[in-house]
């Protein structure tokens, strides 16, 4: 099969003929529809998080089951499913509380290692001279994957197979950030500092929740315009000035909740500027590896404010996944708006270079037919 394999920042990614083992216990074998391009695959592209190397790229997508391993009861041939990254044990301290994304073997085996459950990979080279490591136990630039059953989420058929790779990452960290991570209240005050792919599902996780008012921040004026049909009552260019100081004209007392979105350092403790009092800041978007941001301790605790962190919307992957899918498809939430391009996957390295530009929100990989 052909997928696309990173081995370094200097020699970036190639486009080329992988070798994919079949499912042991507890995986399956699913056929990619479609895989988003995310931040996430950027960072490590460009050498900013480490990984295990090579590996074969991209973390969020959707297709169809073709194969199960030995003991998956729950999936079979035909299924359609939506990955994810976070495909939860079961059985660790976590998981047993209901707090899937902060999974034990995730953390310590699947993600830092470029495994499965077992210690291993299902990934080579062809001519299989090459281990090749799995990206977070998904990598999904591929014609074809094997993952963790828990890791395959089951969803209706008639959801539109290629939208639904959106939910794997980009909604289900968005919406979950506002619903699960930070319980936004109706009424309240939220700030979305960042209109990309995870930015805008904030913004629609803020009108699920009811915010009253919901200002978005960003660069880019087209952004923002999406940012004002998916439930924005604010917009802000943030080229026009401080955005702190904007966010404040809008609200004197400062925001409820402030989201950031995309992670550097600046955005961070802008989102820790805008609050007021006992307000919440949540990290969704996450930096390069050392990055820090500094704040005023004494003004977070006399004012009673949080700073969050948000992994993965701390989404239940096999509830809030199933979910996601059915508020799109009773209009709850928009999906179709955020894809900017479709391309073929052999196109991998064209898309990143669209995203690094900041000229798209999401761009879909489709394998060969």
């Amino acid at each position: 099969m052909k997928a696309i394999v990173f081995r370094n920042p200097v020699d970036g990614i190639s486009y080329e003929e992988v070798h994919l083992s079949p499912p042991r216990a507890g995986e399956v074998r699913v056929r990619i529809a479609a895989a988003g391009v995310c931040h996430s695959d950027l960072h490590v592209l460009r050498g900013e998080w480490p990984a295990p190397v090579p590996l074969v790229m991209g973390h969020e997508g959707s297709g169809t089951v073709l194969e199960v391993g030995p003991g998956v009861d729950a999936l079979e041939a035909g299924d359609h499913v939506v990955l994810s990254w976070v495909a939860p044990c079961g059985v660790c301290r976590f998981c047993r509380r209901g707090r899937e994304t902060r999974c034990e073997a995730v953390a310590k085996i699947i993600t830092p290692r470029g495994v499965l459950f077992d210690g291993t990979s299902r990934l080579a080279r062809a001519d299989g001279r090459e281990p090749l490591h799995h990206f977070l136990g998904t990598s999904s630039f591929a014609e074809e994957v094997v993952v963790p059953a828990s890791g395959a989420i089951k969803v209706r058929k008639d959801a539109p197979l290629e939208i639904a790779a959106l939910v794997g990452c980009a909604v289900a960290t968005g919406v979950g950030a506002v619903l699960n991570t930070a319980q936004v209240e109706p009424g309240s005050t939220v700030v979305v500092i960042g209109c990309g792919g995870v930015g805008l599902n904030i913004v629609q996780g803020a009108a699920l929740a009811s915010a009253e008012r919901i200002i978005a921040v960003d660069l880019v004026t087209d952004k923002l315009e999406i940012a004002g049909t998916l439930g924005a009552t604010d917009l802000i260019a943030a080229t026009n000035g401080d955005p702190v100081a904007a966010v404040r004209e809008l609200l004197p007392d400062g925001a409820d909740y402030a989201f950031d979105a995309i992670g550097h350092t600046t955005t961070t403790e802008q989102a820790i500027h805008m609050l007021g009092i006992g307000g919440s800041a949540v990290l969704v978007g996450l930096p390069p590896e050392g990055a820090r941001a500094s704040f005023e301790p004494l003004v977070v605790a006399d004012a009673e404010q949080r700073i969050l962190g948000s992994n993965y919307g701390s989404i239940r992957p096999s509830a809030d996944i199933p979910a996601l899918i059915d508020r799109y498809l009773v209009g709850d939430i928009k999906l179709d708006e955020l894809v900017s391009r479709r391309r073929p996957l052999r196109e991998a390295q064209n898309a990143f270079d669209d995203l690094a530009s900041g000229s798209v929100l999401r761009t879909l990989l489709i394998p060969p037919a």
